[in-house]
């Protein structure tokens, strides 16, 4: 990553949650699968950290370290020509110190925008206070300023996905957290779990921010959540979920059968992958 192009990447993929078209964004896990989304004509790379653990042997949740996530994250900024966004999880770090150093690094990596979560946990009662979460980000986007890269943050609320709390008070409570984190300096703003059409255009409204839906079979089409305001949507670990599922296909089919045609059936031929893997960055 040309460090002198940062600020410019980040100002480009900020744009792109103003519309008039969707931001669609299918996550990457390495190398190869953000070029083949560029080469597909995504204007922007965003990691899934949850693809990034697994493929490295790790379960989701912070369990692989900060430095073999950001490795990654730099290994696919330097591979593409488009803007990335790093899932950082929960941030790496219970404090504001912490926070401040994970956007640093997230930086030195050459991602210009950064997902950060409000839970430090598998339980419900790990959710990050309102008044801490908001610091914390205001923590990264006083980091980012000072590094001179307008870093694109993301700030994610698991009420809907964990769940917590009771489901009667959700989207109050989610609206709050959203509001208070756009106020405190993220662009866009996270609702994963959310999936009723209902629901999101509410969120899109009471919130009055750019909002990132976590595409799921229940959600709308994006053609749908373009039309009722959707800035972004991802697809979080889910890409490299079906290429997985295609592994276990195949591996089932050779194993079983003892024939080989889901091995096949959609590869991408030899040549272009070595092209793509051989193509210079600039």
């Amino acid at each position: 990553m040309n460090a002198r192009r940062q600020p410019e990447k980040a100002e480009q993929f900020r744009k792109l949650h103003g519309g008039p078209r969707i931001l669609a964004l299918p996550n990457a896990w390495d190398v190869a699968s953000a070029r083949i989304l560029e080469e597909a004509g995504y204007p922007a790379i965003a990691t899934s950290s949850a693809g990034i653990a697994f493929s490295l042997g790790y379960p989701d949740g912070q369990r692989i370290s900060k430095d073999e996530m950001l490795d990654v994250v730099a290994r696919i900024a330097n591979a593409v020509r488009v803007p990335v966004t790093a899932d950082m999880e929960s941030g790496y770090g219970t404090t504001i110190r912490d926070l401040a150093e994970t956007a640093k690094a997230v930086i030195a990596a050459g991602a210009i925008g950064m997902n950060l979560e409000d839970v430090n946990g598998d339980e419900e009662s790990s959710q990050v206070s309102l008044s801490l979460q908001v610091e914390k980000i205001r923590a990264i986007r006083e980091t980012a300023s000072a590094a001179g890269v307008p870093l694109v943050l993301n700030a994610r609320t698991d009420i809907y996905l964990m769940p917590i709390g009771e489901a009667a008070t959700r989207f109050e409570r989610t609206v709050e957290r959203l509001r208070a984190y756009h106020q405190a300096g993220a662009d866009c703003v996270f609702a994963p779990g959310v999936s009723s059409r209902d629901t999101i255009a509410k969120l899109v409204k009471a919130i009055a921010a750019p909002l990132n839906i976590l595409i799921s079979p229940a959600c709308p089409s994006l053609t749908e959540m373009e039309k009722i305001g959707v800035a972004r949507v991802s697809a979080g670990s889910a890409v490299m979920r079906a290429t997985l599922g295609l592994v276990r296909r195949i591996g089932r089919e050779w194993m079983e059968a003892g024939t080989c045609a889901s091995l096949f059936d959609g590869a991408i031929p030899f040549a272009d992958v070595n092209r793509m893997m051989g193509r210079q960055t600039c």
